[in-house]
Formats: structure tokens, sequence, C-alpha cells
């Protein structure tokens, strides 16, 4: 037999060496598997459950959700069945078959694309149950991320704050306190970690009462914008915080950067008028002036500095001769700045300094402004300075500032320190934290505080302040209106002016501080006349909702019996039905129509509905009923 001349003698030695190398290895791979420790598991990441942030009473203003991030393969897809996952996911999805099988088709050689982010649980669950059925598993991934609801909706939306998609706060409560609604987790614990409740000190119902207020207000004036504080005069805690327009927290990422800014906490302005009770209580309680002193005010201020500069304040009127009462009812400029004559700089500024201004109130919020303050170093420091800073201008103060300053006067003297929560608890609802008034360094004597306190009942009674006056409560106010600074030429604006007023009640026992700021307002925009009535407005709110005592408090009489009807369920025919006088639990069952949308507002019973009782109902129309 002839042998295959291919099988030479150099060639079959070639091949035994290649195969016995490829042996070797194959054994020292083997060997090298079987020899080595195997690698330890990574621990399974640990779940965080983030707190609640709620309101003082328990109400929800952020909870913990989940979201899901929907994507598929198209490669694994195939583009024949590009349109019948389209038809089968579109409604579950809220898009359109022809948006879902573009993205599809744009992408037809991807391995992966997502088709929509942050779905809720609802679409979630539907949305798997449909991949399911149509054999789409393979091809479809859910990405579950944590989420948070904002039952609430814009309600104290600065406040409250917004948690990004990979569950950090991005802004407000949500930002400060991230490390007690969301601990860090030590990694060797697969455990759920659980962070804390806080309950704010703000009333949520009250909120809303005010924000009502306020945005008639903002609509009446035209206004840019409104901001509003109300706090307990005797624990710094904030019952309301308002900034106007706000933000929707459920779609934050569409608000506008308008919506979203904290005013009161990051805007400084100069505050105009409103000032001069700080000006006054320092110069009566460094005994630079008397009750008894008096001025003469002919319409101008005006003096010659040692350096030859000439200046001149204007006032609003010939008040003739006055006191710091008088001063502060007429708000007099002319007067104010001649005291401002007798108190020394120093002190003068040392006094602003302990009321807070020029330093952060330390408040639980981000990004809080310390204002500005001049001191005579200050490049920009003038033979005018002084005398402008005490009626309100070459400063800027923020509403918190304004408010923490006030709490010295509703205090005796001592600023009580402000804030926002009123205690913390852990997931089963064992309080870890509650607040305790925090008093600050006394700044004023507590006779000054009273006679200022009495000055602004004053102006509250028959001054500059006297549309906020309640009647049969009594208040003090003061108001102020000053125009602002003019970004694009410098200086200040001939047409844009900040309009605000302070008040404080009942001013025997001061409970409430109250503090509203209405920026570029349309028309009218003294603030005597378009701040003072939003305030009166808003005490009685205040007022009604404590159930402080009042003369003309809502009383009636009976004979001790009372007959409790069950309401007939609530039918929808052709026509909206008139839901005036209905409780809240009656409302209920409507959330569960499909055809409808209901929206609604407050808690209680119904006082007032959009559209009216008798207009015909339409498939999806959406109907807003207000409670209290």
């Amino acid at each position: 037999m002839q042998v295959n001349g291919f099988l030479k003698k150099w060639r079959t030695i070639i091949i035994l060496v290649i195969l016995g190398l490829f042996l070797f290895y194959v054994i020292f791979k083997f060997g090298e598997v079987s020899f080595t420790s195997p690698n330890e598991l990574t621990p399974a990441t640990p779940s965080i459950e983030r707190g609640s942030i709620v309101d003082r009473n328990g109400k929800p203003l952020a909870v913990q959700t989940n979201f899901y991030h929907f994507g598929v393969s198209p490669l694994t897809l195939k583009e024949e069945n590009f349109d019948s996952f389209a038809y089968a996911v579109a409604p579950a999805l809220e898009m359109k078959q022809t948006e879902i099988s573009a993205k599809l088709r744009a992408s037809s050689d991807s391995s992966f694309i997502y088709i929509k982010k942050k779905i809720t649980e609802e679409q979630y669950t539907e949305l798997k149950q449909i991949v399911t059925q149509n054999g789409y598993v393979a091809a479809a991934r859910f990405d579950r991320i944590p989420g948070r609801v904002y039952p609430e909706n814009d309600l104290a939306s600065q406040l409250v704050g917004y948690m990004g998609d990979d569950g950090v706060g991005l802004s407000g409560i949500e930002y400060s306190e991230q490390s007690i609604l969301s601990p860090e987790v030590d990694s060797s614990n697969s455990s759920t970690v659980y962070g804390k409740n806080i309950y704010l000190t703000i009333d949520a119902n009250l909120q809303y009462k005010l924000e009502k207020v306020a945005k008639e207000a903002m609509e009446s004036t035209q206004a840019e914008s409104i901001m509003l504080i109300a706090a307990e005069a005797k624990t710094g805690e904030i019952l309301t915080y308002l900034s106007l327009p706000s933000a929707n927290l459920n779609s934050y990422n569409t608000a506008s950067t308008e919506e979203k800014v904290d005013r009161p906490a990051v805007d400084a302005y100069e505050p105009g008028s409103v000032f001069k009770i700080f000006t006054v209580a320092s110069c009566i309680d460094s005994s630079s002036i008397s009750q008894d002193t008096i001025f003469l005010c002919d319409g101008l201020y005006e003096k010659k500095t040692s350096s030859g500069e000439r200046i001149k304040i204007t006032c609003l009127g010939n008040h003739g001769w006055v006191s710091a009462r008088e001063a502060l009812k007429y708000s007099c400029n002319d007067a104010i700045a001649q005291m401002s004559d007798l108190i020394g700089t120093d002190v003068f500024l040392s006094y602003l300094k302990k009321f807070g201004f020029g330093e952060r109130t330390g408040v639980e919020l981000p990004g809080e402004t310390r204002g500005i303050v001049k001191n005579q170093e200050d490049k920009y420091w003038s033979g005018r300075t002084k005398a402008t800073m005490s009626i309100g201008q070459e400063l800027s103060v923020s509403a918190l500032q304004m408010v923490q300053a006030a709490t010295a006067i509703s205090d005796n003297g001592v600023p009580v320190k402000l804030t926002f929560i009123q205690r913390i608890t852990d997931k089963d609802g064992n309080v870890e934290y509650t607040h305790e008034p925090q008093k600050e360094q006394r700044v004023i004597k507590a006779s000054t505080a009273d006679y200022v306190l009495s000055c602004m009942e004053t102006t509250a009674q028959s001054g500059t302040g006297s549309k906020a006056s309640l009647g049969d409560i009594s208040i003090g106010v003061k108001t102020g209106t000053a125009q602002m600074a003019d970004p694009v030429n410098g200086g200040y604006s001939e047409t844009d002016f900040l309009s605000n007023c302070i008040a404080i009640f009942p001013v025997e026992d001061p409970e409430i501080i109250l503090y509203i700021v209405i920026q570029k307002a349309k028309g009218e925009t003294y603030a005597g006349r378009i701040v003072a009535p939003v305030i009166a407005q808003a005490a009685d709110e205040i007022i009604d909702h404590l159930g402080m005592n009042r003369a003309r408090a809502a009383s009636l009489s009976h004979n001790g019996k009372i007959s409790i009807t069950e309401n007939k369920a609530i039918v929808f025919d052709k026509t909206v039905p008139n839901l005036i006088g209905r409780p809240k639990r009656d409302l209920l069952p409507l959330l569960e129509r499909k055809d409808i949308n209901f929206v609604i507002n407050g808690e209680g019973w119904v006082v007032s509905q959009t559209p009216e009782p008798g207009t015909p109902v339409t498939e999806n129309m959406t109907i807003e009923l207000n409670l209290e």
C-alpha cells in the first residue's frame, strides 16, 4: 500500500507538537480552576425606603413609591413585530402607536432602547401582563427606580422640595434633610434600610387657604410674584410658607425657573419703610431718643456732611412735629432719617446685626441668602448710607430675616429661632426628635419691644396700615414700598416696585407673625393699599383656622339634638350635579371613574366647583372641587 505523501515525518512531528501544547494548556487551565478559591458572591445591594414628608398633622406631602423605565430590544423583537408590539403597549403607556413604531424603526439595529421612562406602578402591572400575554418577555425590560409622589402637587412646593431619579433630593427639605430621609447604607447589610419621617411645622390646610388668598391678590394686582410667611411668635414654628408662582412637584422637570425659586429664602431685596420698626427699636433701646423726642418734618431731610457731601431724602408729606410713634404711623422718612443722626453708627450697625440682618437665619433650607448690611469700611459707604439704611434702603434682607427679626418685637425683646421641622419619627411612628423653642440672645429690652408693638398697633388703627385692621382682634402692622433695582440700566427702576407689610397679632399677647411681599405689581403699588388688605384677609383665615377668640366669631343656639341623615350617592347623568356641601367621603367613589377627571383641593366639604352645576357632561372632562 502506498502512503500519502502529505504525511511526511516533519509534518507529523509538527502536528503532534501542536496537539501536545493544546493538551498541556487544557490541563493547566483545569488545574488552575481546581485549585483557585471560588470568587465571593457580590452581596445584594440593600434597598432603601425613603422617609415621608408630612405636615404638622400628618398629612402626606411627599411619599415613597416606585417608578419603572420601560425598554425593549429592537433586535430581539424583530422588525416585523414592531407595529403589533406598539399596538399592544400604546394604551398602557398613554402614547400613540405611531410614536412607538417610529422609535423602534429608528433604532431597529439597537440591542436596547427605552420606550418610556418613569411609568407608574399601575402602568407597570398592566404592561407586564401585556408583555407576557403577547410573548414579548424576551424583548422587554423593566428597570425599577425609587420614586416620589407629591399628593398636594404645588402646595408649599419650594419648601417640600423635589427628589431626582437617583433618589437624591434636589431642592427644599428633600435636599437639606437627605441624610435623615434616606440614610447612607452599609453595603454588607442586605436588609431594607428605612429613612425617618419628617413632620413639618406647616399646616397644609391653612397653607391651602392662604395660597388661595395669595393667588387672588396676585391676580388682582397683576404681580409677578408673592411671598407669604406666617409663624408662631412664641415657638418660631412656621405655619405657612408660600412663594408664588410655584411648581407642581409631580411634573417638576417641566416647571419654569420662576416656579422653582424659593424666594423667601434666596431673594435679597430692599424692604423700604417696613424696616423703620427696627430703626426705631434701635434708637429707643440705645437711649439715643426717648418716646417723647419730637422731630420736625417739613417734607425733606437735608444736610451737608463735613466732607461737603449734600444729602437729600424726600418724605411723602409735611408731617410737622412728630414723635417716633407718629413717624411710624405716617411712615415719615424725614423724622426717621433725623433719628439716625442721633444714634452712633457702630451702635446702629450692632443692633442690626443682633436682629439678624446680614446673617442667615439657619432654617432647614438650602441656598439661604445672608442679605447685605454694609459697614463703614465698605467701599460703597457714604455720608448718606446710615440715613438711607434707617428707612430700608442701601441694604438687603430676605423674607425669612424679616420674620426672624420680628420675633424679637413679639417676644419681649428675645428672638426665637425659626424652624420648619416639628418632629421626626422612625418608620413605626416612634418620635426621635421634637422641636423645642430656641431662644436667642436678647436684642432689645422688653419695654422697647412693647413700645414698638404699640406703635405698630397705632399704624394699623389710623396710619398707613389701616387697611390691615381687623376690628375685633388687635393687630400691629408696618407697611413699606420700595423701588426695585434695574438690572439692565443700573440704579432704580421707574416701574418695578416691591410692596410689603409685616403684622403681629394679637398685640397684647402675640401669637402670630405674618409677612407678605408683593413684587412688581401693575398699577397701584403702594403697600398700604395693596398689601395691607391682603394681610387682613390672611389674618382672618389664620384666626378662624386656629380658633382664636374673636368678637365676631360665628355662633348659634340649638336644642342640643342633632339629626344626621345619610347622603344619597352622587349620580352623574347628562349634566354635572350640584356638589356644594358634600363631604369629602362622598367624593371618593368619583375618583374611580375613568371617563371623568376629578381634582379635589382641600379638606372638609365642597364650597365651590368648576364647571357649574348643570354643565353638560362630556368624556374626559375635568371637574375641580374646592373643599374647606
